[in-house]
This record gives structure tokens, sequence and C-alpha cells, in this order.
């Protein structure tokens, strides 16, 4: 699966666009494969309970999801963290 990733989640894939493969059919399915992928990225995205950080947003195929939400294989997931800043 492609995977667009903003802001600090740069850093911890070292570019925009990275593949990901994901054993699944869910939106947390592939968030999960893209963490074990790329470890860093998972304070960014997940809070200290395990959860998704309610900040953060993703979509497929240009489509704001839902973490329940089918995600196809051959989708393009984006994801935007939490961003700082005034």
């Amino acid at each position: 699966m492609d995977v667009v990733v903003y802001g600090p989640l740069r850093s911890a894939t070292g570019s925009k666009r990275v593949a990901v493969d994901v054993d699944g059919s869910t939106v947390e399915d592939a968030l999960g494969a893209f963490v074990e992928a790329y470890p860093r990225g998972a304070a960014h995205l997940y809070a200290d309970d395990g959860t998704v950080r309610p900040s953060v947003r993703v979509t497929v195929d240009g489509e704001r999801v839902e973490l329940s939400d089918p995600c196809p294989a051959d989708g393009e997931l984006a994801l935007f963290p939490a961003m700082q800043g005034g």
C-alpha cells in the first residue's frame, strides 16, 4: 500500500511517500503495518494508552476515514499527525 505522510512523520520515514505491506483490510490494520515498518512514527500517531490520537487525520484515496473502515490494498493512505504552531 502507498502511504503518504505529512509533518513530523517524515522524520520517521525519511520520505513523503513510502510503501507498506498490509496484512488486513481496515484502516486500523494499515496504521499498525505502518508503525511496524516505521516504529518512530508511533509517538506521532498513538497516545500513551495505545489509542490513536484524536488530532490524527487519516484519509484513503483522498476521503477521510474511520479506523474501522475498509482500506483497499491498492489504495493510498495519507497520515496527518497533529501539527503544532500558531
